[in-house]
């Protein structure tokens, strides 16, 4: 079976995202009538919210980052880095792999990419010379802040486009 990259799964969303705006844009008039399941008329209006806010979030992050692939286990590294950063910690190459739920081979990989988009660096712990550590760059820090910026903007103007 053949294994396919983070880069390439990121361009298959993409194509299935553009596929379904084609299909709604496409369907007009005819809304299709509320699901049972998701708990009747009430709640259904919060659930859409929240998955319109979710999506936009997502798209949000796929422009703002521009071609680095911010999504699944990578994106899980950067908000583990950035929370270290807050915190005054440091993490290494397998503390990432690990917090990301990838082998360590993988996530070598995954930060090599952020390295390779200036994201993040890694250096020798003067400690233990064997491990690796991993922080945001200077560029990191700031692309991720001006992110949640944007994200809570999105949030407080009521899940309106804030991108």
């Amino acid at each position: 079976m053949q294994q396919f990259a983070d880069h390439d799964i990121a361009e298959i969303r993409s194509r299935i995202d553009q596929i379904h705006d084609m299909l709604a844009k496409s369907a007009g008039e005819d809304q299709p009538r509320p699901d049972p399941a998701f708990g009747g008329d009430e709640a259904q209006p919060q659930l859409i919210d929240q998955l319109s806010l979710s999506i936009q979030l997502r798209r949000m992050r796929k422009s703002h980052f521009g071609t680095a692939q911010m999504s699944g286990a990578v994106w899980d590294m950067m908000l583990d880095l950035m929370l270290a950063n807050a915190n005054g910690r440091t993490l290494s190459a397998s503390d990432l792999a690990t917090g990301a739920g990838v082998p360590l081979s993988s996530g070598l990989r995954m930060i090599a990419a952020l390295e390779g988009a200036g994201l993040a660096r890694r250096t020798i712990d003067e400690r233990d010379r064997r491990r690796t550590i991993v922080r945001l760059t200077e560029a990191g820090t700031e692309k991720m802040a001006s992110y949640f910026d944007k994200m809570n903007a999105a949030v407080r103007s009521g899940y309106r486009r804030a991108a």
